[in-house]
């Protein structure tokens, strides 16, 4: 028997930048084990364009990311998602829709890197720190015994990640 495959959401305001990095990053680390999609209840329309080069520079493909409206998982065909996690505040203190299946939800804050204003150098370096902190989260995600926690241990866990200071 295959083992399961979870599936993630991840949601931010304009999924143009974090939220688009960590559907790559947890595809592309958890690939054996996680499925993970972006959205955003504003969607930009087109991904940051120093998103899709680190991401590509980082190696991760960049074929079919795109800027999304959440609506489209919270529609009938959808996938049901077993984790919805927002990556900006902004989108946290939105009202989301109702997602079936009742997945596990969180929040890990990242500053949002498109909103940086300054040189060349201070943007990419921007965009560079947010990366490095949504991979580190998500590997600390990745870290967890999922299939062996019951459903309280797991949000407790989620959560966790995204208060590294608490």
């Amino acid at each position: 028997m295959s083992p399961k495959i979870y599936q993630v959401l991840v949601l931010c305001t304009g999924n143009s930048a974090r939220s688009i990095m960590a559907e790559s990053i947890f595809n592309r680390l958890g690939s054996d084990r996680i499925r993970a999609y972006s959205a955003g209840s504003y969607p930009a329309g087109q991904v940051h364009p120093l998103t899709l080069e680190l991401l590509q520079k980082s190696g991760h493909p960049v074929e079919g990311l795109r800027s999304k409206h959440w609506d489209e998982f919270s529609a009938s065909g959808a996938p049901l998602m077993d984790f919805v996690v927002t990556v900006c505040d902004k989108a946290a203190g939105e009202p989301c829709p109702v997602w079936p299946g009742k997945p596990i939800t969180a929040h890990w804050s990242f500053a949002d890197p498109a909103a940086v204003e300054g040189t060349e150098v201070e943007r990419r370096l921007a965009f560079d720190r947010v990366y490095r902190e949504i991979a580190r989260r998500v590997q600390l995600f990745l870290s967890l015994p999922i299939e062996k926690l019951d459903r309280l241990a797991l949000q407790q866990h989620v959560n966790d990640i995204g208060n590294p200071g608490a």
